[in-house]
């Protein structure tokens, strides 16, 4: 999160073919897949009225001395004990993000223990975290407000209320993993992309939003999918399933509009339709750098986003320590090149389908089997992961009681 901008920083781009190699440069870095990461979101709310809202000053409170910067400039905004970085999204959501990690089990275990930490920090405040991907019982209210979420949501409010609600309502999970080595970053790239519905489908939990029911699996997908396509649409496409991750992340890197426009006051209002190829060729009065493009990186939202490693971004945020189970899914579906090849075949026929997973989950039929042969991909997996055998056991436990939902169908 930004909260002061750093201007003229970089070197100046003129051309896109800079632009390209820069974003391949910080976007793509390949190697050995061997660490996972996670990002996780929840609503907050007052644990004896959920529906009351909960305001700045109880979250800078609770949070102590782990407050980011975009709430209480002065607070140090220290990691969590085990080295997450807790940071607020625009209505108060909590988000910590982990540092990655080589080994799947270790990374399980710190981040219990970093949620058990923010846990019982917020409620010595009265505070508890919420189970699902929307908040059902409240509609959009700002909390947190900063020059960069006043010019997004300027900009969201031209195309309905989808935008306030991804930005006040809404949290996720977000599980990153290395892009691989250059001759595996094709598939790894696509399969991040394919799995997406199905796997929506599958761990869908926001059903209910602001008091009442939605009609979508997934109310928060729905939120994302409706604001701009330009800037939450999916990259890889079954229309060209063939094209360079790289290639295909600069054309939509370059085609995205502004979304803010850091200046040295309050007022980041970016000019309306200019996109940053605009800005490359003089749409603006100064050429952009190389920090403005790594900024405008930072307001795209497609369900996969290269950062240095694949962010996959699609998933609701879970009840408990459910989150585990998507975790565990991924990992196995992506540690092995086979598999991740079987993967592909099973999830390609559906990998257009995200509007139906979000509406209708696993009631959907063919993402249902597909989220079921997916499952048992990753059921065989398991056992090569470096999970502890009683942690395991219980995530194999999970993964079959999913598998049996998607094969029966439940929505």
């Amino acid at each position: 999160m930004v909260t002061s901008p750093e201007l003229d920083r970089g070197a100046i781009l003129r051309e896109s073919a800079a632009a390209a190699r820069h974003l391949a440069r910080i976007c793509f870095k390949t190697g050995p897949p061997t660490h996972t990461g996670l990002e996780l979101e929840w609503t907050v709310h007052d644990a004896a009225d959920p529906s009351r809202p909960v305001d700045r000053a109880r979250l800078r409170a609770a949070l102590g001395g782990h407050c980011p910067a975009t709430l209480d400039e002065t607070s140090p905004a220290r990691p969590l004990r085990h080295g997450s970085a807790v940071s607020l999204e625009p209505g108060g959501q909590v988000e910590i993000s982990t540092p990655p990690r080589a080994s799947l089990g270790a990374l399980v275990r710190a981040t219990e223990l970093d949620i058990a930490e923010v846990t019982g920090l917020l409620r010595g405040a009265g505070l508890v975290l919420g189970r699902t991907g929307i908040d059902p019982h409240r509609g959009p209210h700002p909390v947190v407000d900063t020059p960069r979420y006043r010019a997004m949501r300027r900009a969201f409010d031209h195309g309905g209320p989808a935008g306030r609600t991804m930005m006040y309502c809404t949290a996720g999970l977000q599980i990153c993993l290395d892009a691989g080595e250059p001759e595996h970053l094709p598939l790894r790239w696509a399969v991040a992309h394919t799995v997406g519905p199905p796997l929506l489908a599958a761990f869908a939990t926001s059903r209910r939003h602001a008091g009442r029911g939605t009609r979508w699996a997934s109310a928060r997908m729905a939120a994302w999918l409706a604001i701009d396509p330009a800037r939450t649409g999916p990259v890889w496409s079954p229309a060209r399933p063939d094209e360079d991750p790289v290639a295909a992340w600069t054309r939509y890197v370059l085609a995205a509009p502004l979304l803010c426009l850091r200046t040295p006051g309050p007022d980041w209002t970016a000019p309306p339709g200019v996109t940053f190829a605009d800005w490359l060729a003089g749409a603006l009065p100064r050429p952009p750098t190389t920090d403005d493009l790594d900024y405008h990186v930072s307001t795209l939202f497609p369900p996969v986003r290269p950062r240095g490693y694949l962010e996959l971004r699609y998933l609701d945020a879970q009840p408990g320590a459910a989150w585990r189970v998507p975790l565990a899914v991924l990992a196995a579906l992506f540690a092995d090149t086979e598999v991740l090849h079987a993967a592909h075949l099973v999830s390609a026929p559906v990998a257009d389908r995200w509007h139906q997973a979000a509406r209708h989950g696993l009631g959907d039929r063919p993402l249902a089997t597909a989220a079921a042969r997916l499952l048992d991909l990753a059921l065989a997996g398991l056992p090569r992961l470096d999970l502890p055998h009683d942690l395991h056991e219980e995530i194999h436990r999970d993964v079959r009681r999913r598998r049996t939902a998607a094969e029966r169908g439940d929505r």
